[in-house]
């Protein structure tokens, strides 16, 4: 997990990655990683559609090259080095795409960490290819694709997060990667919006059953109100609220053994991030962050009196129409 030390390295004309350095699991041993977010043209879907809660198009820069995506990178591994045994790759759309990151830049970064133990890389299922896919497959000795898929329900992931893909598109990106040895790593969101507490809580439980059966590990994101989104509309309105924290826990705990699942609450404790009365968000925080390195449900120990006022939500906020009945 992210331990928070940010370092935005700029490139020449100011178009910088932001990257830092944390800790994540590989395989059952807790190892050092480095997170590298390129900033590129951004992704094509969010130009042209979008996603309900996605607001990194924002942040994007519609001018950027190759060259300078190179050049982004270089800098980021010239204030690092390679000493990690996890390196994520992630442009805020798809690395995999060759708009944002033409085939030969992607194919120098990737010779670049041919020594790393293993190299994630973030992107649509649409562009998990066969000639994408053996290219990897021959510089790395182990590599990951990691897909947003959201949920395995494609009524959701298409009207409440329009994502723009099927499950069965996932499954079938998972399945062509598998067989280039390629693992896969599936996200989630937890409560997309026009949800009920209850139905996030039921949709994340049957989510992470359906993607196990295609992805190694599973990592399930809550939803945080991103700026210029759908979601902050609603927010704004008080018809969002972002998950409660017991909700996360409560799906990690059901889940429990099932698959490797991860989480890491981003803008947990804050109005705009998964968060509960204050009082317990931190040590929520810090225990669903330590599950993720042990996959062990045991760390929950964490009481707090408003888990009362959860369930309250859980059983009567069907009656408000998915209105939050708490914020």
């Amino acid at each position: 997990m992210r331990d928070f030390k940010y370092k935005n390295t700029r490139g020449r004309k100011g178009q910088g990655a932001i990257s830092w350095t944390g800790v994540d699991l590989l395989d059952t041993e807790q190892v050092r990683s480095l997170t590298i977010i390129l900033r590129t043209k951004g992704c094509y879907w969010a130009r042209s559609d979008g996603c309900t809660m996605c607001g990194y198009i924002y942040d994007a820069d519609l001018n950027s090259s190759g060259a300078e995506v190179k050049n982004q990178f270089d800098t980021v591994l010239n204030c690092y080095g390679k000493n990690f045994d996890v390196v994520k790759l992630f442009t805020s759309g798809s690395f995999l795409d060759t708009n944002e990151v033409p085939a030969d830049v992607r194919n120098y970064i990737l010779n670049k960490l041919s020594s790393v133990p293993k190299v994630i890389m973030e992107t649509r299922p649409e562009f998990v290819t066969g000639e994408a896919c053996e290219e990897i497959s021959k510089i790395l000795n182990r590599a990951e694709v990691a897909i947003g898929l959201e949920t395995s329900n494609d009524l959701i992931r298409n009207n409440c997060i329009n994502k723009g893909f099927t499950f069965n598109d996932f499954v079938n990106a998972s399945k062509l990667a598998s067989s280039y040895n390629l693992t896969v790593k599936a996200y989630l969101l937890l409560k997309p919006p026009m949800l009920t507490e209850k139905q996030a809580l039921d949709d994340a439980n049957t989510s992470i059953k359906e993607a196990a059966r295609y992805a190694d590990t599973v990592s399930l994101n809550l939803c945080n109100v991103q700026k210029g989104t759908y979601v902050e509309e609603l927010w704004k309105r008080r018809l969002y609220r972002p998950p409660w924290l017991w909700t996360a826990v409560e799906a990690l705990k059901q889940t429990a053994g099932m698959t490797t699942v991860i989480c890491d609450p981003v803008a947990g404790g804050t109005a705009r991030g998964p968060h509960n009365c204050g009082k317990c968000d931190d040590e929520l925080i810090r225990e669903i962050r330590e599950y993720s390195l042990t996959q062990n449900k045991a760390v929950f120990k964490t009481n707090c009196e408003d888990r009362t006022a959860w369930e309250f939500v859980l059983e009567f906020e069907h009656f408000a129409y998915g209105a939050p009945l708490i914020n």
